[in-house]
Formats: structure tokens, C-alpha cells, sequence
């Protein structure tokens, strides 16, 4: 299997809506202004302040060690003791005649190798230092003359608190930085959504008399650009049908005298193939101006699918159609009902006039709506299931000619699932003849 290029890997994991991408254009930068500020810290600041403390403890080691050589008698010794207490927090402790092991352990962490550089230059004499047996003190045994001098103090001597209060404000700071940035992004994007949910509908039909321009001077001009695409369909829209209307109407007048004076004539050599013309001209206008009008102004309302698919095959079946039908339970949906209804209607009389068998499968699908008709009629050549969809095209070959028809049924058919979201496809159907996927969401 061939490898992926970094490019390609390194976008399956970047975010894909326009909030995330922002979010991470602000962030990104963020983030590295703090592990930035972070490394500076800990660089400079942490180990100039670590190190200066463990050279005052040290230094202040030194000196009790310096004043014990020079007043060893008892005495003296309380008192320094006494005096290491209450200026240096020193706990001072003194073990006659005992030695300290030959084999001492590594210093382990900053503070303890800090530490031992400190008192390796201001003690000048063998130690200990023990971290760990107590939790907030330290131990420090340094080996004299007489015995082991043992020194406990708090740990706060040797550790900042500033570190923790430059992580809670780093941390504290980015997450306030954070939620501004969401919050106004946010704000920002709303106005795309609405302008795609806009678009979206305008393009199922749907009411969107409500929009308004808002956001960014950017977006308005994207707003305003749509509703003044969305006007402009619409008065071309009107415009194709009024005149396909006044087409048809001023065609149908002459065509109306035409078959009464045929009437009139009586059945003369001829009558019968001309009253069939034009009733075949009066069918192709009816076509033409359904093509133009489509779907028209309807709006969709919530529908019994199932119900609806129930009619259309009863209506099939009365003029002897053999359909098999299932529905997977009860499906709603929200549809343009004569739209819809057309277009079913115009597929099953389809199936109908070049098959014997008709099955009809609906179900829903994880978001969407299915729905599958299939016939046993002669079926569609593969190179040409994308061609049947243009206006006016017909298959001569695989479609009886004989059989009428404009070339218009699919396409209308097509254009009704589009205006709800959808689309259809056509397949080989595994009854002998064409397959129609529908789908649609929910």
C-alpha cells in the first residue's frame, strides 16, 4: 500500500470546520508564546533562584560549622545551636563519635545537585544531604572532628514559590485568552451558518424570508451577493413560466378550433391521424409546461411517506400494474406533497410501460431517506444513465419510440428529488432490468 505524504497525514487530524481552523490559528501562536515564556523561565529565573538559595543555606551551614570549630566546649555549642534556630530556621542536632559512610549517593534532582555544589565549596568537609526522608524539611549531616553535625530545615528555603504562581497565571491567563477567542469566533461564524442553512433552503425550496445580513463586512457582501442571486432566479423563474404559460395558452386556442372543426368534418380519410396529432401536440405542451413550472411555488409540509407510496401504487395497480411494495414502518418526512407525488407517479408509469414487474423498497438510511424502484424492462445502457436526465433527450433504441413521451419525466422527476436535497442515481437492477436509487435526508 503506498505511503501517505506528510501533507495528506497531517490533515486527517487538523480540524475541518471554520471555527476549529480559526480556534487553532489563534491558539497555535498562543501556545508557543508560552512554552516561549516557560523555557525562559526555567532557563534563567528558576536556576539563578534555586541557586542562590541553596548558597545561602550553604553559606549558613558554613558558618555554624566555622563558630563550632571555634567554641567546641558545650556550652558554646547550645548556644549556636540556639542561634542557627531562631535566625537561620536551622534544627541543630550532634552525634558524638559518629562517622558518616565512605560511599555517599549522587545527588539526585536540581535541588539536591545545587545543593551540594553550594556546601562542597562553603563547608569544605564531608556530607550528607537526605530529601527524602522527610517531606518538608531537609537533612543535611556534615562530618566534624568530634562527631556528625546533623541540620534540619524546611524545604522552603531551597524551593520558590514563584513557580507555581507563574504556571497558575500562564495557565489561568491562556485559558481566560481561550474563551475570549471562542466566544468571538463563535460570534463570527454564526453568520456564515446562516448564510449556508440560507442557501441550503433556497435551494430545497424552502421559505427564507427571514434571512438577514449580519457579521463581518466580508460576510455581508457574500449575504448580499446571495439574496440578490436568489432574487434574480426567482424573477427568472416567473419569467420562463409565465411565458411557457402564455405559450401554451395561445397554442392551445388554435389547437382547441382545430379539433372542433375536425369534429365537424366528421371521421374523413385522415381525421383520426390528425385528432391523434393533436392530442400529441396538447400532451407535449402539457410536458413543457410542467417542465418550466416544476415544482412551482409549494411549500413542503410534514408527510406520511409511506401513505404516499401506498396511493401512487394503488393508483398503478388499478391500471394493472403489477408493484410489490414495502415500506419499513411508518416514515415522515417533510415534502413538497404534488411535487413529490409527480414524481413517483412518473417513475412507477415509467417502470410500468417497459416492465411487468415493479418492486418499490423505502427505508430510512442513517440520515436520509431511501428509496429504491425496480423493474424488469429492458433497462438503461450504462454510458447513457446520465444523458437520460437532459431535457428533451430520449433513447430510441432501448425505449420503444412508439411508446410517446418528450423526454422531460426524468428530468422533472430528478429536479422534484433535488429541490428536497437529494438526488437519484440509476443502477442495474438485479430483477433483468433499471434500478432507481432515491435519497433524500430526513
Amino acid at each position: 500500500m503506498a505511503r501517505q505524504p506528510l501533507s495528506q497525514s497531517i490533515k486527517r487530524f487538523l480540524p475541518k470546520s471554520l471555527l476549529g481552523r480559526s480556534l487553532l490559528i489563534i491558539v497555535t501562536p498562543l501556545v508557543l508564546l508560552q512554552l516561549v515564556a516557560a523555557l525562559i523561565f526555567f532557563e534563567s529565573h528558576w536556576d539563578k533562584v534555586t541557586y542562590r538559595l541553596a548558597r545561602s543555606v550553604a553559606g549558613d551551614t558554613g558558618f555554624v560549622v566555622s563558630l563550632l570549630g571555634q567554641y567546641p566546649d558545650p556550652e558554646s555549642r547550645r548556644w549556636i545551636f540556639d542561634l542557627a534556630a531562631r535566625h537561620m530556621e536551622f534544627r541543630i542536632a550532634f552525634s558524638d563519635g559518629e562517622v558518616l559512610p565512605n560511599t555517599q549517593p549522587k545527588p539526585v534532582g536540581l535541588l539536591e545537585e545545587t545543593l551540594a555544589d553550594s556546601l562542597s565549596t562553603s563547608v569544605n568537609r564531608p556530607f550528607v544531604i537526605d530529601t527524602e526522608t522527610l517531606e518538608r524539611d531537609v537533612i543535611i549531616k556534615v562530618q566534624l572532628a568530634e562527631g556528625v553535625l546533623r541540620i534540619e530545615t524546611t524545604r522552603k528555603r531551597l524551593f520558590s514559590s514563584t513557580t507555581y504562581v507563574f504556571v497558575i497565571w500562564m495557565v489561568g491567563t491562556s485559558l481566560i485568552l481561550f474563551a475570549v477567542a471562542m466566544a468571538f469566533m463563535r460570534n463570527q461564524v454564526k453568520p456564515i451558518r446562516r448564510l449556508a442553512m440560507a442557501a441550503d433552503d433556497f435551494g430545497k425550496g424552502r421559505d427564507i424570508e427571514s434571512f438577514k445580513m449580519e457579521g463581518a463586512t466580508e460576510v455581508r457582501q457574500a449575504a448580499a451577493a446571495f439574496v440578490a442571486m436568489r432574487n434574480r432566479i426567482r424573477r427568472q423563474i416567473a419569467q420562463r413560466t409565465d411565458m411557457l404559460s402564455g405559450v401554451s395558452h395561445d397554442l392551445r386556442t388554435p389547437l382547441t378550433r382545430m379539433k372542433l372543426q375536425l369534429e365537424m368534418l366528421g371521421g374523413g380519410d385522415g381525421a383520426d391521424d390528425l385528432k391523434q396529432d393533436i392530442s400529441e401536440m396538447e400532451r407535449m405542451l402539457e410536458g413543457y409546461l410542467a417542465f418550466a413550472r416544476g415544482e412551482g411555488g409549494e411549500m413542503p409540509v410534514e408527510t406520511n411517506l409511506s401513505a404516499l407510496l401506498e396511493d401512487v401504487a394503488a393508483q398503478a395497480r388499478r391500471q394493472g400494474a403489477r408493484i410489490d411494495l414495502h415500506c419499513e414502518g411508518r416514515i415522515d418526512a417533510k415534502l413538497k406533497v404534488d411535487a413529490f407525488r409527480r414524481c413517483i407517479t412518473n417513475l412507477v408509469e415509467n417502470a410500468h410501460r417497459y416492465g411487468e414487474h415493479i418492486s418499490i423498497r423505502a427505508g430510512v438510511r442513517g440520515d436520509a431517506i431511501e428509496i429504491v424502484i425496480d423493474d424488469d424492462g429492458p433497462g438503461i445502457p450504462e454510458d447513457q444513465r446520465e444523458d437520460v436526465f437532459r431535457p428533451f433527450f430520449r433513447l430510441e433504441q432501448s425505449r420503444n419510440p412508439g411508446t410517446g413521451g418528450v423526454g422531460l419525466g426524468l428530468s422533472i422527476a430528478r429536479d422534484a428529488i433535488q429541490s428536497h436535497g437529494g438526488d437519484m442515481k440509476l443502477f442495474d437492477s438485479p430483477m433483468g432490468g433499471l434500478r432507481i436509487r432515491i435519497r433524500f435526508p430526513i
